[in-house]
């Protein structure tokens, strides 16, 4: 009877070998395939939002909501009067790469973790979102938190440029109205962030938005209810309300966004 061979040291040397080179080399592409998968879920997350908001604007004559009494923080107010049509599936309340809190606990998010709504709302739940509003589409009469009335759309009806018009996007906190104050670039409502994630309070409002979430983009729905990237540098090109340029960011860039893509 032959007597079985067995493997060598230095054949299994080499095989263990093999299988760390190819895991190093599998591991970077699986990263990359759930990055991916997250995002198309995060676009579809968008594309139901963007039907929440029509709805919510067909029921209403076309506008949009409106500060709610007794609540006073406007950048997160969409949340109640849109809770009857996302409440059932509060799951895209969060982009699949923001599920979780700062490990600190704190109120803001980040690139990769959710936000904290304010009190008084429904049953005060305090719900942990990811996404947030322009603010600048709000139903209103008067100033919002220093934002012009004349500025806000208001309305779906009889405007033009739509698909240039953010409406829903991913966010680090509950919104923002991104203006020049006074045409001033060094205004804090309009400044990009000098590192990803960079919280520097509420009225920052650029940088609750431009956060990289999506390999230099994040993702967001428009008042012509598409649902794209938009590459961080974009950002600054959109028509976020009635009278903003939107001849792109006039300074110099951070140097962690100076090698993104130009728009």
């Amino acid at each position: 009877m032959r007597k079985r061979k067995a493997f060598t040291l230095v054949e299994l040397l080499v095989v263990i070998a093999i299988i760390a080179l190819l895991m190093a080399i599998l591991l970077p592409a699986l990263e990359e395939a759930r990055k991916q998968a997250r995002a198309t879920i995060c676009k579809a997350n968008l594309r139901q939002w963007g039907q929440i908001w029509l709805l919510y604007c067909e029921d209403n004559d076309g506008a949009f909501c409106g500060e709610t009494p007794g609540i006073g923080w406007a950048r997160g107010e969409w949340i109640l009067p849109l809770r009857d049509q996302w409440e059932t599936r509060s799951d895209i309340l969060k982009c699949p790469m923001a599920k979780d809190p700062l490990p600190d606990g704190q109120a803001y998010g980040g690139p990769f973790n959710t936000y904290v709504m304010g009190s008084g709302g429904y049953l005060d739940l305090r719900e942990r979102c990811s996404y947030g509003a322009n603010c600048w589409i709000f139903q209103t009469k008067s100033d919002i938190q220093g934002r012009p009335a004349a500025f806000h759309w208001g309305t779906i009806i009889n405007i033009q440029g739509v698909n240039k018009i953010p409406v829903f996007l991913d966010s680090m906190w509950r919104g923002g109205g991104p203006f020049y104050r006074n045409g001033n670039i060094n205004s804090n409502r309009i400044r990009p962030p000098d590192y990803n994630g960079q919280w520097s309070g509420y009225a920052w409002e650029m940088r609750h938005f431009c956060i990289d979430r999506h390999k230099e983009c994040i993702n967001g729905v428009f008042m012509d209810w598409s649902v794209r990237k938009v590459g961080l540098k974009e950002l600054w090109k959109l028509k976020w309300h009635r009278q903003f340029d939107t001849s792109g960011w006039p300074g110099v860039w951070p140097e962690w966004m100076r090698n993104f893509k130009d728009y």
